[in-house]
């Protein structure tokens, strides 16, 4: 693939984090797996938490509105006190949990329990985010350059702190200008590339976007982002088409800024 010439108007490089700053197989072997393995002591542990509470009484909410799709798992209330009546509730929420998580669902839910869930997971040490080795050195060089760089990620802004702040190469926040998640739009969609150039302060041909999801890049496209798609191992494989009219980056080492000429 060679090297990359960044645009001289560039002034911001936006990352995506799956599958360009991380492994996709960190996310669906590592952080999905752990929500599903850990689900149910977490609860027993939070249980009469505030925050536990208002998590169950969330998913609680979207399960009744759920309840006429195939397979929705209903939470009871709890009827009674003791260990049995706890354990047949905390099972329901287990079962919804696991029955969303099949399906791969987003809702806020049960999103929240799960950035609750990896915050503690994170803070003790039995998850590190992991980061591809050429991501910290290239982004230091983009700094040094005068480059600001944001991330933009459907994973709340909470969870990609999380990812930053407890990775494989320490706490590395302050090498971003900022996040953004869906709430700013989704990825596929132009408008939230426009959105993001309004919020950070400058045309959105000022900005370079990375992503590893063709479609994500024809959006940013669409309204004068410029972009490039990485290839990284276990990434989802391109259509002739996309490798002949996208630029293509396997490390972002690859990247040429002007003004590091």
């Amino acid at each position: 693939m060679g090297v990359l010439p960044v645009p001289a108007e560039v002034r911001a490089i936006l990352l995506d984090i799956e599958g360009t700053t991380t492994p996709i197989a960190f996310v669906q072997e590592t952080l999905f797996p752990y929500i599903k393995d850990n689900v149910k002591e977490y609860l027993r542990a939070h249980w009469e938490e505030e925050e536990c509470q208002r998590d169950v009484g969330l998913l609680r909410k979207q399960a009744q509105e759920d309840s006429s799709l195939d397979g929705a798992v209903p939470i009871p209330l709890e009827s009674g006190s003791g260990e049995e009546e706890l354990e047949r509730v905390i099972q329901a929420v287990v079962d919804n949990v696991h029955w969303q998580m099949s399906l791969d669902r987003k809702t806020t839910a049960l999103k929240q329990l799960q950035g609750h869930m990896w915050r503690a997971a994170y803070a003790t040490g039995h998850v590190k985010g992991e980061i591809f080795e050429d991501v910290v050195p290239a982004i230091r060089k983009w700094r040094e350059a005068g480059m600001k760089v944001y991330i933009y990620s459907s994973g709340s802004v909470e969870a990609q702190k999380l990812l930053f702040g407890y990775s494989t190469e320490g706490d590395i926040l302050e090498l971003f200008d900022g996040h953004f998640d869906t709430k700013i739009g989704p990825k596929v969609e132009s408008e939230s590339y426009r959105r993001i150039a309004a919020s950070i302060g400058c045309a959105t041909n000022n900005i370079l976007f990375l992503t590893d999801v063709p479609r994500e890049a024809n959006a940013a496209e669409e309204v004068d982002t410029h972009v490039a798609v990485v290839i990284r191992p276990g990434n989802a494989g391109l259509t002739d088409d996309e490798k002949s009219y996208y630029s293509l980056i396997s490390s972002f080492t690859e990247l040429f800024l002007p003004s590091s000429a």
